[in-house]
C-alpha cells in the first residue's frame, strides 16, 4: 500500500495532477471562511456558537457546502445549484424530446447538456441567494427559536447592498463550478464530485468532537465503532452488481469474422446512488418552509395545521418523520432508477447489435426480463438505501446528535462513492504504466 503511494509521487504526471488538484481543493476550502460583503461577521459567529447542535431548516444545504452556508461566505451556495441544475436537466429527458435526442448524440449532445445545466446553474444560484439573503434579514437563518439580537443583525438592510450579495454568492456559485471544472480535465477525479466530498470530509471532525464533548468517550467510541462497520456495510453494498450474462451472434462479412464474444449487463444494487435521498430531503422541506413563513405574531395564536407541521414533520427525531422520508425514499429510488435505466432501451440495443442473453428471445422477452431483474434488484437497493438515510435521524433521537451526524444519510455514501471511484482512476494511471495499482 505505501509503496504504491511512494510510486504515485514519483511518477511526474500523476505527481502534478494530485498536486493541481488538493491547490482546487484548498482554495475551496479557503473560501468557505471569507465572508460575503455587507455580513456582519461577528453575529454571525455568535449565532453559529448559540445554535450549535439545533438542527435548522437548512442543514442538509450547510452540509453539501461544508459549513459555508450558516457563515454566510462567499461559497455560502456551494455545489448545490450545480447538483439541483444536473438533476433537473436529467429528469428534463423525460418531458422534452429535444434533451433526450441531445443525450443520444454523443459528445456534441453532451456538450450542449452540459452547457444547458450551466445556465441553469447560475438561475438557480440566483433564486437560493435571493432566499438565503431574505431568510437571513427576516432573523429565520438559525430557526424561529433563535431570537437574539446577533441573530436578528446577520446582514445589511440597504437595497444595493441586498443586490451586491446576492451577485457575490451567485459568482462564488460559478468559480465553484469553474473548479469543479478544472479538477476533471487537469485533476484526478470528477472535479464536483471531489468538491462535494471535501465539504462534506470538513465536517467530520467537528462532528465527531461534538459528539465526544456532550455525550463523553463511551458514546463517541461506540460511534466510531458503528461508523466503521456502516462504512464496511456502504463499501460492500456499493461494490455489489448482478450481471445479466450477454452473448454476441458471430457474423461473417467477406472473408472475416466479427463477433462471437460474451459480455454482461451490470445491475447495481444502488444504481439511484444519493439522489433519492437528496429527492425526499428536498420534499420534506417544504412543510418546515411553510410552517416557518407562518409563524403567528405577538399576541396570535398559532394556526392548527402549523402546530401539527411543528409537531410531525419539523425534527427528524418525530416518528412520522421518519416514516415518510423512509418511504420518500424508497419512492424515489424506484422513479430515479426507471428513468436512468430503461429497459426496453437496452433490450433494442442489443438486438440491433446481434446480442442475446442466453435462454431469453431477443426483444421484448429481453426488456420483460431485465425490468424483472432490476425491479427485484431495485427492492433491495430501496430498503437498503432507506434505512442508510435513517441513520442520521436515529442518532437524533437516542444522542441528540443532529442531523449532520457524520456516519449515515448522504454523507456516507458520497463520502464512500466518491471515495471509490477516485482510487479506482490513480489506479488505473498506475496500471496505464506498469504499475502495480492501489487495488488487489
Amino acid at each position: 500500500m505505501f509503496s504504491a503511494i511512494g510510486r504515485i509521487f514519483r511518477t511526474p504526471d500523476l505527481r502534478r495532477k494530485i498536486l493541481f488538484t488538493l491547490g482546487i481543493v484548498a482554495l475551496f476550502r479557503l473560501g468557505s471562511f471569507v465572508p460575503a460583503p455587507f455580513v456582519n461577521f461577528d453575529n454571525v459567529q455568535a449565532c453559529l456558537v448559540a445554535n450549535q447542535g439545533t438542527s435548522g431548516l437548512y442543514e442538509m444545504i450547510n452540509m453539501f457546502s461544508g459549513g459555508a452556508l450558516l457563515q454566510l461566505s462567499i461559497f455560502a451556495l456551494g455545489i448545490m445549484p450545480y447538483i439541483t441544475a444536473s438533476i433537473i436537466t436529467q429528469l428534463l429527458r423525460v418531458v422534452i424530446p429535444h434533451f433526450e435526442t441531445l443525450h443520444k448524440e454523443g459528445q456534441a449532445g453532451q456538450a450542449k447538456l452540459t452547457q444547458y445545466t450551466r445556465y441553469l446553474t447560475i438561475a438557480l444560484a440566483v433564486l437560493q441567494a435571493t432566499t438565503l439573503i431574505t431568510v437571513a434579514r427576516s432573523g429565520m437563518l438559525f430557526g424561529a427559536n433563535a431570537a437574539s439580537a446577533a441573530c436578528q443583525n446577520l446582514v445589511s438592510q440597504e437595497w444595493w447592498a441586498i443586490i451586491i450579495m446576492i451577485l457575490t454568492l451567485t459568482a462564488g456559485t460559478g468559480l465553484i463550478m469553474w473548479f469543479g471544472e478544472l479538477i476533471t480535465e487537469r485533476g484526478i477525479g470528477n472535479g464536483m464530485s471531489l468538491l462535494i466530498f471535501t465539504s462534506i470530509a470538513a465536517l467530520f471532525p467537528n462532528a465527531l468532537w461534538t459528539i465526544q464533548t456532550t455525550q463523553g468517550w463511551e458514546v463517541f467510541l461506540f460511534v466510531l465503532a458503528v461508523g466503521m462497520v456502516v462504512i464496511a456495510a456502504v463499501v460492500y453494498v456499493e461494490q455489489s452488481q448482478r450481471r445479466i450474462p450477454v452473448q454476441y451472434a458471430k457474423r461473417v462479412v467477406g472473408r472475416r469474422t466479427y463477433g462471437g464474444s460474451s459480455t454482461y449487463i451490470p445491475i447495481k444494487v444502488n444504481m439511484a446512488g444519493v439522489i433519492p435521498v437528496i429527492f425526499a430531503s428536498a420534499i420534506l422541506y417544504l412543510p418546515m418552509l411553510i410552517a416557518q413563513f407562518n409563524q403567528p405574531g405577538i399576541g396570535e395564536e398559532p394556526k392548527a395545521w402549523v402546530v401539527w407541521i411543528s409537531n410531525n414533520l419539523m425534527q427528524g427525531d418525530q416518528p412520522l418523520y421518519m416514516l415518510v422520508f423512509f418511504l420518500l425514499v424508497i419512492g424515489f429510488t424506484f422513479f430515479y432508477v426507471q428513468i436512468t435505466f430503461n429497459p426496453e432501451e437496452v433490450a433494442d440495443n442489443m438486438k440491433k447489435y446481434g446480442g442475446f442473453i442466453p435462454g431469453i428471445r431477443a426483444g421484448r422477452p429481453t426488456a420483460e426480463y431485465l425490468n424483472y431483474v432490476l425491479t427485484r434488484i431495485t427492492s433491495a437497493g430501496s430498503l437498503y438505501l432507506g434505512l442508510i438515510a435513517l441513520i442520521p435521524l436515529i442518532a437524533l433521537s437516542f444522542f441528540g446528535a443532529n442531523q449532520n451526524f457524520p456516519f449515515g444519510g448522504a454523507s456516507i455514501l458520497i463520502i464512500v462513492g466518491v471515495g471509490l471511484e477516485t482510487v479506482k482512476q490513480i489506479d488505473a494511471q498506475l496500471q496505464q504504466r506498469h504499475y502495480e495499482g492501489l487495488l488487489k
